[in-house]
């Protein structure tokens, strides 16, 4: 049975400077739903635009026929890329265990924001480093997302998400101010904050999606005294291990740590993230809609 399509609001923090014929709002005045302002008519201008109203109103006031004319903001097309992080880190869990599988997630991920992209007409670019080059697809169709490949390798070096930040950089004509760049990844090594802020000159709307197992990368478990698997990060590969309850205590107060210092560092930048710990469609979804209604209520507040 083929699952319901989901889409949550792209809600921008200022408005856009983009392609046209799409549904945000845009700086510029043109053809769109948002009212921008009124002014007094002139010659040549679409009679469909008048304002009747205010025109009686300043008609009456003055005692002479005047024509207000309603302006509105034009509505645009936006620019969405994701920078898909495909660390090794980033290929646990494999399918029958309890805990997060993330590559499943961002498979959720990418069919919510490419679902989402479409219902405002906008044009979606991806980029990753998964076999260790680059691989881009620039923000040319609505589609894109919808045709890429998932089944791309988790080869990316230690390094993916700076160098993929680097890399948006260098494509300014593809990617410009007020593009809306999703960042996908466990962030359990994060971009350091010169490189954000770099970014962030770049005035990208930029939302960092953090995809992390809340057993064993937000927490850890009580595993004092028992024999366990443990996935390297680095390498994906597998090892065995025993832990003393003291030490499962450490690594559970170094994640809890190491969670809520990404959190505070990424909302001190004003980059508001969407908290991912689910690969099931309606918790994803749930996450992406919190974030949308973050935005809103703290939209308009300055950077």
């Amino acid at each position: 049975m083929a699952q319901p399509q989901l889409t949550f609001p792209l809600q921008p923090k200022r408005r856009l400077a983009g392609l046209a014929y799409g549904a945000l709002h845009s700086t510029r005045r043109g053809t769109g739903s948002d009212i921008a302002g009124s002014r007094p008519y002139r010659r040549g201008d679409d009679v469909k635009a008048i304002d009747w109203p205010a025109s009686a109103k300043l008609s009456r006031a003055r005692g002479s026929d005047e024509f207000v004319v309603r302006e509105h903001y034009a509505d645009e097309a936006p620019r969405i890329v994701v920078l898909s992080d495909r660390r090794p880190s980033m290929s646990l869990y494999p399918p029958g265990w309890p805990w997060l599988q993330k590559p499943e997630a961002v498979r959720v991920i990418l069919r919510l924001i490419a679902d989402s992209a479409l219902a405002v007409q906008g044009y979606t670019g991806y980029f990753d480093l998964g076999s260790g080059e680059s691989f881009w697809r620039p923000p040319t169709s609505h589609r894109t997302l919808h045709q890429l490949d998932l089944e791309r390798p988790f080869r990316a070096p230690p390094d993916a998400l700076e160098r993929g930040l680097e890399e948006l950089v260098r494509h300014r004509r593809d990617v410009p101010s007020g593009t809306f760049v999703f960042v996908v990844s466990d962030f359990l090594t994060s971009p350091s904050r010169a490189l954000w802020l770099r970014v962030l000159a770049r005035r990208w709307d930029v939302i960092p999606v953090v995809v992390q197992d809340p057993v064993w990368e937000q927490s850890f478990p009580d595993i004092g005294g028992i024999v366990i698997p443990f996935a390297d990060p680095a390498t994906g590969k597998t090892r065995y291990a025993e832990l003393t309850r003291a030490e499962a205590a450490g690594r559970r107060r170094a994640n809890e740590e190491r969670r809520a210092e990404l959190v505070r560092t990424l909302r001190s930048l004003d980059l508001e993230p969407v908290l991912v710990e689910t690969s099931e469609l309606r918790g994803v979804f749930s996450a992406f809609l919190a974030w949308a209604d973050r935005r809103r209520r703290t939209r308009g507040r300055p950077w």
